[in-house]
């Protein structure tokens, strides 16, 4: 469906209607559901035929500068556990490391060096630091030096297979990580060693025998990362070879395309993709149904939870769904990768809204505040993180739940491109030579548009936190360009203004509202994304609610005492402990939810961080009752929800919500308190 409003100047009424005359110069306001790919983009690199066209198209890195409270997370990374990796890691340590050696020789030449590199070299990258720039040219400069006459470039134990037992075969994995690193290494610098390598290394994979090709479990399950950059080079170079090599990469890539053939939590959010990456090539649309598919699939069974993730501490298990459940970290920062790539293919808004979801509800939990210590699994409900094991309450024994920068070895590495992918994505080039506000957050952009020239657009909001974004136009010269702004999926009415004159444009959820002018320095536009509290019901996980205003989810806050529990004086370790009850269920008004919660602002914190319990901008008071039979279980993990509405017999209370990004002890799909027939008697744990 599409909604057209065209506008001129030239009209002597044109101000008595708010949606015409004056706004536009010959312009039009249309909404879409994505942009044009019948159209162009002359200045930034997208799809080249015969793959579909790129409906967005990522920036270079640079290309978008973060502002408020998304630079501070990457500031915080940079002074944190991750930015400071490699006084922590044994994995990083430099003398002997086969990442570093010319001829591939050493120990640690296996994922957690470029698992490591990839988010360190871009937070390094967008905020400019230079010493994170130089520690990141050293493991590049390696990789781009130790590619043999073959082909063959960086450690040659992965080349025999030695790191997963592959009987000699090539280990693939690790490299696919570091051709990201060269990627993201281009996109800055446009060092073109990057192209020779990467061509040359592909045209040893496609000498490379189908029996010996992606075998191995990594490798198999996570060959669309391959996929994804052989895309990305032949949009470069347009040699015709790497097409080939897309279908012998898919042919040989675990077959997604089918079903969710993996349960491994990581592997999901990798893998589930892959068929829409090589719907580029194919333009069969059951590849791209079988992406949207299997994200279904994967959240009917084991995602009945808020925070866009699934219950997968380690793998997903039969029985195992209720949000006590828990996601590595790791996951969660490749499920905002997938679906930043997957809107980048798509122009589908969905995948914006998901990718806001696990962003703003669950990465931010899964670190201390100052980024200095995290833990390998985060959950929507999680009463305790201490160093005791969970097993098998969680299928991972051992310390998963400890924030603790020393240990959980992978997440440790990986989880630092989750910050700087999201940041890279905020902005998109859209057909048409314009630009796209995709996820929104505070930023400037400068991109060319129109004909070619040079602009800027600022974007001042808190959103998440608050529903008002207003953009500022910074330009030489008048120029003509689209600019396309994401409805969300939860956001029914927004509004539109320009130049502080409103239009009456009616734009429905997950669409673009496209604004297609001639503009001037100083414009402005200014979108207001109306927030209402709202409710979600898993109705698969015993009726419970999840509390919901905008793309923010609200936990219960609860106390949170931080107990030093091993690590260094440098880079401690910690427990979180909790302080005040937990077992609440809410009492809703059923005719009137709105009067449920009373909305509550508080000062923006002066360090910029948000996403802490007690600087939570913005609050919910609601009303409960304490359900004296739910209780924390033996293991220390918070007892499984029963079905609601539940029976309580407790005093009315009220209690405080906060965004359950801000919460590291969490309740966030409730119970309701029901009365009389229909309420149920919950029965406390076996002593």
């Amino acid at each position: 469906m599409l909604f057209v409003l065209l506008v001129s100047l030239g009209c002597p009424h044109a101000g008595n209607n708010p949606s015409t005359g004056s706004l536009f110069a010959k312009g039009k306001i249309e909404v879409v559901e994505k942009p044009n790919t019948e159209l162009k983009n002359d200045f930034y690199i997208g799809n080249r035929p015969p793959l579909l066209p790129s409906p967005l198209i990522k920036l270079p890195i640079g290309a978008i500068d973060p502002h408020g409270w998304v630079r501070r997370q990457l500031e915080l990374q940079a002074d944190g556990f991750h930015g400071n990796l490699t006084e922590i890691s044994r994995f990083l340590i430099k003398e002997g490391n086969a990442w570093l050696s010319p001829a591939g020789e050493g120990s640690h030449g296996w994922e957690e060096p470029v698992y490591w590199l990839k988010g360190f070299s871009n937070c390094g990258y967008i905020l400019r630091n230079r010493r994170m720039i130089d520690e990141s040219k050293i493991w590049i400069e390696a990789a781009l030096k130790s590619q043999q006459e073959d082909g063959w470039f960086g450690p040659d134990k992965g080349r025999k297979g030695a790191a997963t037992r592959l009987q000699g075969r090539e280990d693939l994995w690790p490299n696919m990580i570091m051709l990201f690193c060269l990627q993201n290494y281009y996109e800055f610098t446009t060092d073109k060693r990057v192209i020779e390598l990467m061509t040359n290394y592909m045209k040893y994979l496609s000498t490379v025998p189908e029996e010996r090709f992606l075998v191995g479990y990594w490798p198999k399950m996570r060959g669309g990362d391959l996929l994804y950059t052989v895309y990305w080079l032949y949009n470069r170079t347009g040699d015709e070879f790497l097409l080939d090599l897309a279908k012998k990469v898919h042919s040989r890539t675990a077959e997604w395309e089918k079903d969710v053939i993996n349960w491994h939590n990581v592997n999901m959010s990798q893998g589930f993709g892959q068929p829409a990456t090589f719907y580029m090539q194919s333009k069969d649309p059951n590849h791209l149904w079988a992406a949207e598919r299997n994200w279904q699939k994967i959240r009917d069974m084991y995602g009945q939870v808020p925070g866009g993730m699934f219950g997968g501490d380690e793998n997903c298990r039969p029985g195992f769904a209720d949000p006590r459940q828990a996601v590595e970290t790791c996951g969660m920062v490749e499920m905002m990768l997938s679906h930043e790539i997957l809107l980048s293919i798509t122009g589908d808004a969905r995948w914006a809204d998901r990718c806001e979801d696990v962003t703003f509800n669950s990465l931010p939990a899964a670190f201390t505040p100052d980024l200095k210590a995290l833990h390998y699994l985060t959950s929507p409900n999680m009463i305790l993180c201490d160093k005791l094991t969970k097993s098998p309450g969680l299928q991972n024994g051992g310390p998963m739940l400890h924030f603790n920068p020393h240990i959980h070895r992978c997440c440790q590495h990986n989880t630092g491109h989750g910050w700087p992918y999201y940041a890279e994505h905020l902005w998109m080039a859209t057909p048409g030579n314009g630009l796209a506000a995709v996820l929104y957050a505070p930023s400037k952009v400068t991109a060319k548009v129109g004909d070619g020239t040079k602009i800027s657009i600022t974007q001042k909001t808190t959103y998440p936190f608050d529903e008002n974004i207003r953009f500022t136009i910074k330009t030489p010269k008048p120029v003509r360009f689209p600019l396309y702004l994401r409805v969300p999926a939860w956001c029914e009415n927004p509004k539109l203004s320009i130049n502080g004159k409103a239009s009456s444009i009616k734009a429905g959820p997950r669409r673009y509202i496209m604004i297609d002018r001639k503009w001037s320095d100083g414009d402005t536009v200014d979108l207001n994304l109306a927030m209402k509290i709202s409710l979600t019901q898993w109705t698969k996980n015993n009726n419970s609610i999840s509390v919901n205003r905008g793309p923010l989810t609200y936990s219960l806050k609860i106390g949170e005492k931080y107990v030093k529990a091993g690590g260094t004086e440098k880079w401690p370790a910690w427990e979180i402990h909790p302080t005040t009850a937990w077992n609440y269920g809410l009492i809703l008004n059923d005719s009137d939810l709105a009067s449920s919660f009373k909305l509550v602002r508080k000062t923006w914190p002066a360090d910029n961080q948000p996403f802490e319990a007690n600087a939570a901008p913005i609050e919910l008071r609601a009303k409960a009752k304490k359900i004296p039979q739910w209780q924390k279980d033996n293991l220390g993990l918070v007892g499984l929800l029963q079905p609601s509405p539940a029976k309580s017999d407790e005093p009315t209370e009220t209690v405080t919500l906060v965004p359950m990004g801000c919460a590291r002890l969490r309740i966030s799909s409730f119970p309701t308190i029901g009365t009389g027939t229909d309420a149920f008697q919950w029965t406390a744990p076996a002593p």
